[in-house]
């Protein structure tokens, strides 16, 4: 069962859209941050979801093209053989998904890391940077202690 501080308050939840927003500006960020990790051009489907998201967590498209936009950054993965490219697009994806379902938030920030793994950087470097953005959102103690809990767990079973 998903946690209530990750349900948005008129799905029943605890999360307020505020704070829904800070958690898409959060997984975005993370992705972003190792989108340089990709040799050579970046796909444009990555660029647009990024786009998307910083729109969504503006409060300026619907969640319905954050969906297209995460379903093609998927598909950037599922196209490419490279081991970064795959992580830095999974990334994409589930950082901009995070409109739909919170929890996708955990997602933008675990593929950054294994983006990371996979380029030979450092692991924990990334992990403390990713926390440090994550304080600097201001989010209810209670919402970043299940957000880094549920990382931790979640990143034992992708081999971070």
């Amino acid at each position: 069962m998903r946690d209530k501080l990750f349900v948005a308050v008129h799905r029943g939840g605890l999360l307020t859209k505020d704070n829904h927003y800070k958690l898409m500006r959060w997984a975005r960020e993370c992705s972003e941050h190792v989108l340089s990790f990709i040799d050579g051009d970046i796909d444009a489907r990555l660029i647009h979801a990024l786009q998307i998201a910083k729109e969504w967590e503006n409060g300026n498209v619907p969640v319905g093209d954050a969906m297209k936009a995460s379903v093609s950054a998927h598909a950037v993965a599922r196209e490419s053989s490279n081991p970064i490219s795959i992580a830095v697009a999974r990334s994409t994806g589930h950082a901009v998904a995070t409109a739909h379902m919170a929890d996708h938030s955990l997602g933008g920030p675990l593929y950054a890391l294994k983006a990371v793994k996979h380029a030979g950087g450092s692991v924990a470097k990334e992990r403390e940077w990713q926390i440090e953005q994550l304080h600097k959102l201001q989010l209810p103690s209670e919402n970043v202690e299940v957000v880094l809990t549920t990382m931790m767990k979640k990143a034992k079973s992708l081999k971070i």
